[in-house]
């Protein structure tokens, strides 16, 4: 039992040892991997480089954590600590806010709208702008890569002059909000399409190795937005539709935009949902940690129907999984077996 010859040996002992002879004899010669003419790669090779350079490409992989996140930190614990400070200072004052938090009851249930399949488009653009903004403000100091087809200067927005200081003046949030809400009214863009923007910024950052600065946001984030549009949305809008919406912009530009961004990106342009969630969430923490919540509503008689009624499709239809899945187990009551006899020692 066990060995590799029993199956195909006779029984004779003699031949078994004949045959376990000719089997040590042979050595089979080790042939390298230039020998044999296979230079591919190992399996497990590949997904060792992968995890290694799962720090550097945050929009490839959905453990690694975003970009934007980790640049919003900095001004999140100065904010606590300007907040510590101002509560220890109203602890000493009487109160005197108006303004009341809201919390669930048993008979009142506040949810918010936004969910990761139907994000609320207003929120979720103030949550990208505010991302980008991020990026902006604590962009690296040695700055990166230039591509040129994202300088203002060289390529304007509009017809007026830019000034000469126009890249070392940050925008504000509401600059960029404008920008960017301009853009997704006028299309008609939703608001997954705002996250899948999010994702194609980040990716150009690491791929072309640039950082995004006051001189080259507006066209870096028109370009993902133009890509993001006609990846996502079944009915993608055109080039010459974005030229209507920005008066002063060629078809020739938006289209020559869009092709160096897609070189940029390596033509990489899928978004897993595991990434997709992950920046959707992410953009909810970093919300959350800058006071932008999304708001809050009472549950409705019609949700709450709603609800149950999801919650009543997705457990019908997981129903035969998890009944395939579930642990068997019985009570010792229930098992059958000999009875119990005391034992007769003679």
């Amino acid at each position: 039992m066990g060995g590799t010859t029993s199956c195909c040996v006779p029984t004779s002992p003699k031949r078994r040892r004949n045959a376990h002879a000719r089997l040590e004899s042979f050595t089979e010669p080790e042939l390298s991997r230039e020998d044999s003419g296979c230079n591919l790669q190992h399996i497990s090779d590949r997904e060792n480089v992968d995890e290694l350079n799962m720090e550097s490409n945050p929009a490839d992989h959905p453990r690694a954590g975003t970009m934007f996140l980790s640049k919003s930190q900095t001004d999140v614990r100065e904010k606590r600590k300007s907040i510590f400070i101002n509560n220890l200072t109203h602890l000493m004052e009487p109160r005197q806010s108006n303004t009341r938090c809201k919390h669930s009851s048993c008979s009142t249930i506040f949810l918010d709208d936004s969910t990761v399949s139907q994000p609320n488009l207003k929120y979720t653009i103030k949550c990208v702008a505010l991302a980008i903004f991020y990026h902006i403000k604590n962009r690296d100091s040695h700055g990166g890569t230039v591509q040129d087809i994202f300088d203002e200067k060289l390529h304007p927005l509009t017809n007026s002059a830019v000034p000469a200081d126009y890249n070392d003046q940050d925008p504000e949030q509401k600059q960029i909000y404008r920008f960017v809400r301009t853009l997704f009214c006028s299309a008609q863009l939703t608001a997954e399409c705002a996250i899948v923007t999010l994702v194609y910024l980040e990716r150009l950052l690491t791929y072309a190795e640039m950082t995004i600065g006051p001189g080259n946001w507006k066209r870096i984030v028109l370009g993902a937005i133009l890509l993001a549009s006609k990846v996502w949305d079944d009915q993608a809008v055109w080039n010459v539709d974005y030229c209507q919406i920005l008066k002063d912009i060629t078809v020739e530009d938006m289209n020559e935009l869009e092709r160096d961004f897609l070189e940029l990106l390596q033509f990489n342009i899928n978004v897993p949902s595991s990434v997709y969630a992950k920046y959707y969430f992410d953009l909810r923490s970093m919300a959350e940690a800058n006071n932008l919540s999304f708001p809050l509503e009472p549950l409705s008689r019609d949700k709450a129907q709603k609800l149950e009624a999801i919650s009543r499709l997705c457990d019908d239809r997981y129903k035969d999984v998890r009944r395939a899945s579930r642990k068997r187990w019985s009570s010792v009551d229930n098992l059958c077996g000999v009875p119990w006899v005391p034992a007769i020692l003679s």
